[in-house]
Formats: C-alpha cells, sequence, structure tokens
C-alpha cells in the first residue's frame, strides 16, 4: 500500500511514508462513497418529513404532525455517542477499514427497512415503533461512519494534500444530498403528493440496498491504512500497547481538552451545515408554502454549485492553512444569516437562491476543510475513537436536533427569522474554538511518521532534517 522509506543522513533513522496516488485514490473514493450513502440515507428523511408525517403518524395538527417526524428524524442522532463509544475505540483497536465495512452494512440494511414499514392506516402503533426503530438503527451505524472515514482518508493522505483529499469526503455528504434531493424531486412529480404517500417514498429507502453492497465491496478491497499498519507493528512488538491506547479510559483520560474542541467545533459546523441542508427545504415548505419539488429543486442547484467548489477549498486549505478557511466560513455564518433569510423570506425563486447561495459560501468554507482539520486533533493511537465520540456527541446535541429546534423556535416566537440568529450564534461560538485551535496543514498526524507523495520528497525531507531544520 505505502513504501516506508528509512534515509539515515546522521545517527537519528528517520521513517517517511511514501503514498501511492492510485491507492490514495481507491480509499478516498470508498470513504467518501460510505459518506454519500450516510446523507443520502438522511437527506431522503429530511426531504420527505412531510410526507413521512402523513404516513406514519395518526391525523390531525399538521403543525404536530411535522413535529413528529422531525422529531423521529433527531432520534437516529440521540444514539449515535454510543455508536461512537463502540466504533471508535474497536476502530483504533481491530482497524479502520472492517469497522467501516461493518457500519456499511448496518447502516444500508436500516435504510433499506424504513422503506418497507407499513403505514399508520395499516398497523397502527408499531409503525411509528418500526420507524423509531430502524432510525436507531441508522444512528448507531451512523456513529462510526464520518469519524472512520476522514481519519481513513487523513491517514492515507500525504501531508501535503491532506485538506484536498479530505474535502472529497464533503464531495460525498453533497453528492449524497444532491442523490436524495434528485431521487425525491422526480418522484414527487412524477407521482405528486397522493403518490409519493401512497407507495412513492418508499423509493429512496430502498434504493440504500444496492448502494450499500457497492460501497461495502470497495472498502473491503482495500488494505488498512499506513498509521493504522505502523501501530500495529509498534504494537506487537510493545504487548498491551493497542489494548492501552485504543481504551476508552485512555481517551477521556488524556483527550479531554480536544474532545472539548471538538466538539464545540463539530456543533457550530453541524448546526449550519444541517440548517442549510437538512432544514431549508422544510423550512420553505411550512413557512413559505413552497411545494417540496420546488423548494429542493433550488437547494439542488445550491448543492451543485458547492460540489464544484468543494475540493478547490480544501486544496486552498493545504496552501493557506485551515484556520482562516475555518474563520472565513463561520464568521460569514455570523454575518450572513439574518441577511440571507430576509431575502429567502421575500419568497421568489430569485431571492430564495440568492439566499441560499450565500448561506451555501459561507459552508463550503466549512465543508472542505472541516475533515481534514478534525482528524488532526488526535494522536494516531486514539484517532478513530476521539473523533468518532466528540463528533458524535457534538452532532446528536446540536446537528441533527437543528430542524426540531428551528421549527419549534419559529412556532414558539412566531419570527421566521429563528433559524438565522440560531444559526449565527453557533457560528459566533465556533469563531472562538477555531480561535483556540492550532494549525495542522502540511504537518504529520500527530503519532505518525511524515507522509510524501514521492520518493525525492522523501529523500529532501530526511536531508533537511539531518541539517537540522
Amino acid at each position: 500500500m505505502t513504501r516506508t522509506d528509512t534515509t539515515r543522513t546522521d545517527p537519528t533513522r528517520t521513517d517517511i511514508t511514501v503514498t501511492d496516488e492510485r491507492l490514495v485514490r481507491r480509499a478516498v473514493k470508498a470513504a467518501a462513497l460510505g459518506n454519500a450513502m450516510e446523507w443520502f440515507d438522511f437527506g431522503v428523511y429530511s426531504y420527505l418529513a412531510v410526507t413521512i408525517g402523513d404516513v406514519f403518524f395518526p391525523s390531525g395538527n399538521d403543525a404536530v404532525r411535522l413535529l413528529s417526524s422531525l422529531a423521529t428524524f433527531a432520534v437516529a442522532f440521540l444514539v449515535r455517542p454510543l455508536g461512537g463509544l463502540f466504533f471508535g475505540p474497536l476502530g483504533d483497536r481491530v482497524g479502520r477499514k472492517r469497522v467501516l465495512a461493518l457500519t456499511m452494512v448496518l447502516m444500508a440494511a436500516g435504510t433499506f427497512a424504513i422503506g418497507l414499514i407499513p403505514s399508520y392506516a395499516v398497523i397502527g402503533f408499531w409503525s411509528p415503533v418500526l420507524l423509531i426503530v430502524f432510525r436507531m438503527l441508522q444512528g448507531f451505524s451512523t456513529g462510526g461512519e464520518y469519524g472512520g472515514a476522514s481519519t481513513f482518508i487523513a491517514e492515507y493522505a500525504p501531508d501535503q494534500r491532506r485538506g484536498y483529499y479530505g474535502s472529497f469526503l464533503e464531495f460525498g455528504t453533497l453528492a449524497g444530498y444532491v442523490g436524495a434531493a434528485g431521487l425525491v424531486t422526480l418522484m414527487g412529480m412524477w407521482l405528486g403528493g397522493d403518490g409519493m404517500r401512497e407507495w412513492g417514498w418508499r423509493v429512496p429507502f430502498l434504493v440504500a440496498g444496492p448502494l450499500g453492497l457497492v460501497g461495502l465491496y470497495l472498502r473491503l478491497k482495500l488494505e488498512d491504512t499506513p498509521a493504522f499498519r505502523k501501530l500495529t507493528e509498534e504494537a506487537e512488538n510493545r504487548p498491551g500497547y493497542r489494548e492501552k491506547a485504543a481504551g476508552l479510559r485512555e481517551i477521556f483520560a488524556t483527550q479531554r481538552s480536544r474532545l472539548t474542541l471538538c466538539v464545540v467545533l463539530a456543533g457550530a459546523y453541524g448546526i449550519t451545515d444541517y440548517m442549510l441542508l437538512s432544514y431549508l427545504p422544510t423550512y420553505l415548505t411550512d413557512r413559505l408554502g413552497y411545494d417540496d419539488a420546488h423548494g429542493i429543486a433550488v437547494l439542488i442547484v445550491t448543492m451543485l454549485l458547492l460540489m464544484c467548489v468543494v475540493t478547490l477549498v480544501g486544496r486552498l486549505s493545504d496552501r493557506v492553512g485551515r484556520k482562516p478557511l475555518l474563520m472565513t466560513g463561520m464568521g460569514g455564518f455570523v454575518i450572513l444569516s439574518v441577511p440571507a433569510f430576509l431575502l429567502i423570506g421575500q419568497g421568489s425563486v430569485v431571492a430564495v437562491l440568492g439566499g441560499t447561495l450565500l448561506l451555501g459560501l459561507s459552508l463550503v468554507c466549512l465543508l472542505g476543510t472541516m475533515s481534514a482539520a478534525l482528524p488532526a486533533l488526535f494522536p494516531t493511537r486514539v484517532r478513530y475513537g476521539s473523533l468518532s465520540i466528540g463528533y458524535n456527541l457534538s452532532t446528536s446535541l446540536f446537528g441533527g436536533t437543528t430542524p426540531l429546534i428551528t421549527t419549534g423556535l419559529i412556532h414558539a416566537t412566531g419570527s421566521d427569522l429563528a433559524p438565522a440568529w440560531y444559526a449565527a450564534g453557533a457560528a459566533l461560538v465556533g469563531v472562538a474554538a477555531v480561535a483556540c485551535m492550532k494549525e495542522t496543514a502540511g504537518r504529520p498526524l500527530e503519532g505518525s511518521p511524515p507522509s510524501v507523495s514521492t520518493r525525492e520528497e522523501a529523500a529532501e525531507l530526511a536531508r533537511s532534517r539531518g541539517g537540522g531544520t
């Protein structure tokens, strides 16, 4: 998978990992596809929130049915920390590849099963119960997905290109959302509201089955990351090292400050991300009277534009650093959230698209950078576990509850600007968190040797180290 060059330029021996670009790209594809599938699953649910409320909950107050649907959406996020606690340390112990294959299977199974549940009109009470059960399975499996996928890419990528390769994980996020939004829109246009409520809503969930098999195949074809394999070699020479390094006690005893920073960063990121990519179609339908197809179509255009630039942002972060771009994204939400929602509130397609693009330009600075920044917070021996715990705890508390909280705030305050103030407040906290983090662009991951793209770069780095620089 990689070559580890050892060059002796002085009495000190320096290990430098030289990556194979073809294998790095295969690893990125496998990780990004799983992330795309994760957000395809969650995107389908959020875009069908109104329809799901009609199918799975008893008739009555429309606002109550919508809130019930969004509450079920949030249930999956309540178990994500449990998934992180289980899969994260397991990934540090048995390997990134095996755990990512397992999370892929569980995630696909949970989504596929939702597409088979009979409606409330058929089985009554058991319909929402089964929906909650399979949403919890989705959430539990997802608890090991993002932390593992971002760790997988970060540990494969050369140090000078970690931002670029990491940005493909969020390219997968956008692709998953676009796929979900596109499929829901086409089905809605073809079948209409009645057809979607009757059976059309099932199709996007059932698509997850074959997608999961493809993702599983790609992940099983890869070997584990160079950093983990080096850790394994060290463990073989130091009995008990792996168990100690991968345990929860190690994480909570030594990584508390980094976990706190991870939770705050991921929380601000999650609220702004879910506000735009998950909640906005519901906002357009519930508050502005858009039908589902038109609201989602506006968001599809925005996400396609973000897909065109997200990898460019990742590449830029390798040159100028993670912190400047993260600060730009967070600051953009602080300044632009209220103007963007005022623009969206005008109601015309042009105004709505303009408002979403304002938010999207801020979000893409986070999307293109965060996947490289978060894994670099932690050392290799506890990276998967620490990131999974911190990220999923934050997503559970803040990201996944965003649609529910913002809908509740609107109904409680009567203000359509409540989502804007919520996003701006979260981003303001994110600004403080970015100010506290260390710059990691272009530097080796803590606990791993330097990683470069060519033998020439390895030789030059070894000579510079031998020269004392």
